[in-house]
């Protein structure tokens, strides 16, 4: 099933993955396809269950179809355990829909090594990909960026930084409507001198590319969030890190904030004079607003819920796989890796140079 040719984009979702649990799921999918009429949704798990939760979801009782499982992946499950059911599992029959055509994504907010290690069995990469990145969007004091790899790979070589930088630009586009989304190597310095020899010989390579992104050179940790580029790559190692590093420091601001108007009744009554303005804060800082992390270079689209996301973050990673179809997020990111491969030796010249 290709995106190229989608009237009515199928999103498979694995309904008993994360800690939500079906009926929130279903929920969201409903609030899906009301933002998305066209959408049309099969629904893995529990046929008896998802039957009793669409008297509660009406637009996504007309547009879905059940396939029943009893077999769920649980959080506790090994990747080599959950393997092993990938054809008996809600999770591992989802990504089995996208493979076999029935479906154009995946969605699921369960195991996130075990919904790896599934999709990768199953999808395979892509060609001129060595291994998936996993990416997703991090609020910023302007707009949204895109991080990648946040966990998928620890170690990386200039090969696979280079290949993230594409399918990072490509994400962007994509998602944010970016023309020439600018792209940065995350480093230990901006200099050209700093950093291990991957990221500068990756560097080399995406300043003599010829791609449809702006290559900034080099962002250090703490300035990912002024916004001032819109893809940030790195190695799955320090890809997490920053990505939970952000989030705890969003509670922390949060959690300060809300400490320091309870010192006294004059920071009782600025609390009350600045609610829209925190509320705001809030809103742009909450997860929820910013889910759906996904598994770039597969040979089909795989998207990652967070485990403890509510209804709308489900719902929002639900859009994300649908702008993901709709956008033809693989067949651009094929374009892009065909004409990096045709200018590489050039590029790789400049970089001798």
């Amino acid at each position: 099933m290709t995106s190229a040719t989608v009237s009515a984009p199928v999103i498979a979702i694995d309904v008993m993955g994360g800690d939500a649990g079906l009926a929130d799921v279903m929920a969201a999918a409903e609030i899906a396809s009301e933002r998305y009429p066209k959408l049309r949704f099969r629904l893995h798990g529990p046929e008896a269950r998802i039957t009793a939760e669409l008297a509660n979801c009406p637009r996504l009782a007309k547009c879905a179809t059940i396939v029943h499982t009893d077999d769920v992946v649980l959080g506790t499950d090994k990747p080599s355990q959950a393997l092993r059911r990938s054809r008996t599992s809600s999770m591992g029959m989802a990504i089995q829909a996208v493979k076999d055509g029935e479906a154009h994504a995946a969605v699921s907010a369960g195991n996130t090594g075990a919904l790896m290690a599934m999709a990768l069995f199953a999808l395979r990469t892509m060609p001129g990909i060595d291994r998936p990145a996993l990416a997703a969007l991090l609020p910023t004091l302007k707009n949204d960026s895109v991080v990648l790899d946040l966990g998928a790979n620890t170690e990386c070589d200039a090969e696979n930084l280079v290949q993230f930088a594409v399918m990072g630009a490509v994400f962007a586009r994509t998602v944010l409507g970016l023309d020439r989304p600018r792209v940065a190597l995350l480093n230990i310095g901006e200099e050209e001198l700093k950093g291990t020899d991957e990221i500068k010989d990756a560097a080399a390579l995406l300043r003599g590319a010829s791609l449809p992104m702006h290559f900034e050179g080099f962002v250090e940790g703490d300035k990912i969030g002024q916004g001032n580029v819109d893809v940030i790559v790195t190695d799955g190692f320090s890809g997490n890190i920053a990505l939970k590093t952000a989030e705890g420091t969003g509670k922390l601001v949060t959690g300060l904030l809300a400490k320091a108007f309870e010192t006294s009744w004059l920071t009782r009554l600025g609390y009350l004079l600045s609610r829209g303005a925190l509320r705001a804060l809030r809103a742009h800082l909450d997860p929820n607003a910013h889910n759906g992390a996904v598994f770039l270079g597969l040979n089909g689209i795989v998207v990652k819920s967070h485990g403890s996301a509510n209804v709308r973050g489900i719902a929002n990673a639900i859009g994300v796989a649908h702008d993901l179809i709709v956008g033809r997020v693989n067949e651009r990111i094929a374009e892009d890796m065909a004409n990096f491969s045709a200018h590489r030796a050039p590029a790789v010249e400049a970089a001798g140079a």
